[in-house]
């Protein structure tokens, strides 16, 4: 049995917290650390209230090392489980390396000032956990996460040689807001502002934000209008992946959406700027978070499903083949077994799965690795029991 510490008490560390918590043979003590204690307190009531469990709460800033250091040498954790905001990335790895505990995460790195994430900064850390006999684990979520995962299924067990990848990403859901966005506002809407990028024929090609889309027919969910976005599991998978000519990746966003998103980016009220405001400087997108629903409370009454997976081509001896790897969450069960919204779900329990391959020894070797370089095997088989069952059909 092990301690686990996990920062950052958003909707997805809601979620690891309750995960882990269900799972006290491997877990037997967790602290989650956030900035505002009051979130941690909430949940850890959740948990008790479903599963019996006390957790321990800490404060943290998790901007600063040093703090970082002071919690993670008091709760003398066996792996940190990073839910924090991807700014705190590389502080959050900087301490556990200095503490010498291993990492884990769902999102790479993002520099504030700048609408721009790469692995590069984080995999720059490579020898240093290796040096020192840790693991780090990036990118446990779903997408990225399982969906790499679906890809190195793929290509371990399916395929011999991977040619085309799309991965696609469907909320069919209905949380009754005007305009809200599925996890961190901030961060959602950088993502999706900035400029496409995809991979093909050995180089990377970049459009305009949101110009390019397609119709794909979502399991359970039916036919729907998918943008092209750039995610970060695209640049490791390019790696990982060989024999790869094209990946892709490809989100859904309703009208409404779209029309709101169109508006607030027209007069300004995304931009990761500056402003001189009342003789005070702001950031209007940060403004504008703090104006939109929190994620974490989007839960009660969500209803619909969400419709993640893979589409994959290339050849089976000598045959050319196609297939999807997916997974469908219904908001309304997130709801009823962690509080907690589809989104913030299937992010959060493959993290607290992750950390638990990593404790039982199964995913644990010294350095900086992206979930695809792991055996993708023992994680799949646990899935499913975890919360988010998935298949395979042919194309």
């Amino acid at each position: 049995m092990h301690k686990v510490l996990i920062i950052g008490a958003g909707g997805v560390g809601s979620v690891v917290v309750h995960k882990c918590a269900a799972q006290p043979d491997v877990f037997s003590e967790i602290t989650l650390a956030s900035r505002t204690c009051e979130k941690c307190i909430e949940i850890a009531e959740s948990v008790r209230k479903r599963t019996g469990q006390k957790i321990r709460i800490e404060k943290v800033d998790a901007d600063s090392v040093d703090e970082l250091i002071g919690l993670i040498s008091k709760t003398n954790p066996s792996i940190v489980i990073n839910t924090a905001l991807p700014y705190q990335d590389l502080t959050i790895m900087e301490a556990c390396l200095r503490t010498g505990v291993s990492y884990l995460d769902t999102a790479n790195y993002e520099p504030p000032e700048e609408a721009k994430f790469e692995y590069s900064w984080q995999w720059a850390y490579q020898e240093q956990f290796t040096e020192k006999g840790l693991t780090a684990i990036l990118g446990c979520g779903f997408d990225p996460g399982v969906t790499n995962l679906f890809c190195a299924y793929a290509r371990d067990k399916i395929f011999d040689t991977i040619e085309y990848l799309d991965i696609v990403d469907c909320n069919a859901g209905d949380h009754g807001h005007p305009f809200a966005t599925n996890f961190n506002p901030e961060i959602n809407i950088r993502e999706i502002t900035q400029k496409g990028k995809y991979w093909e024929n050995g180089e990377w090609k970049y459009i305009k934000p949101l110009s390019e889309s397609m119709i794909i027919d979502f399991p359970e969910v039916g036919e729907k209008k998918a943008y092209l976005l750039y995610h970060e599991e695209e640049e490791s998978l390019v790696k990982n992946i060989p024999g790869l000519k094209r990946i892709r990746f490809w989100m859904t966003f309703s009208d409404e959406y779209l029309t709101h998103l169109r508006v607030l980016k027209n007069v300004g009220m995304t931009g990761i700027e500056p402003v001189e405001f009342e003789g005070h400087k702001i950031i209007p997108l940060k403004f504008l978070k703090e104006l939109l629903p929190d994620p974490s409370s989007l839960s009660e009454g969500y209803t619909g499903k969400t419709s993640i997976g893979c589409i994959i081509e290339g050849l089976k001896d000598g045959k050319r083949i196609r297939k999807m790897i997916y997974n469908v969450c219904e908001h309304e069960k997130a709801h009823d077994e962690v509080g907690a919204q589809a989104v913030s779900y299937t992010t959060g329990v493959p993290a607290a799965l992750g950390a638990e391959m990593f404790l039982r020894g199964i995913w644990n070797k010294p350095g900086v690795w992206n979930v695809e370089q792991f055996d993708p095997v023992p994680f799949l088989e646990k899935l499913g029991e975890r919360g988010l069952p998935w298949k395979i059909t042919d194309l």
